[in-house]
């Protein structure tokens, strides 16, 4: 089997069930992106204390990126409308979901580097001022 059919089995759905599959699918795992996501933006404002905010954002970017692959490879081999069953409205759904994980995992990041920054500058201006 190619790799091409390989692709076009996993996103109409695999071998068992519907053609919904593939999108539910690309819908469960950008939902899991935006949690992670989620996570991070709490990690890096201080809400949560517990494991680094830099993998949980890099974590969530990897994620929303698998969630809005999976969406469009869906919506590029599903065929007929929306309505017909063949699950083409979950994956239209799916790619804002996975896209929106991307944008929480970044934002994480960035303000993660700030904090880091921030507080490598009081680091230095302190040992500045013990000498």
């Amino acid at each position: 089997m190619s790799t091409a059919d390989v692709l076009t089995v996993a996103a109409e759905g695999g071998v068992i069930g519907d053609g919904r599959t593939g999108a539910n699918l690309a819908l469960g795992v950008g939902l899991i992106g935006v949690a992670i996501g989620w996570l991070a933006m709490a990690r890096v404002s201080g809400r949560i204390s517990t494991g680094n905010a830099r993998t949980s954002a890099m974590s969530a970017m990897v994620v929303g990126l698998a969630g809005t692959a999976l969406a469009a490879l869906h919506l590029a081999t599903s065929h007929g409308g929306p309505g017909t069953g063949n699950g083409l409205v979950g994956a239209v759904v799916a790619i804002p979901l996975g896209l929106l994980a991307i944008a929480l995992g970044r934002r994480a990041l960035a303000r993660s580097r700030s904090a880091e920054r921030t507080a490598d500058r009081f680091e230095h201006e302190r040992a500045l001022g013990d000498s």
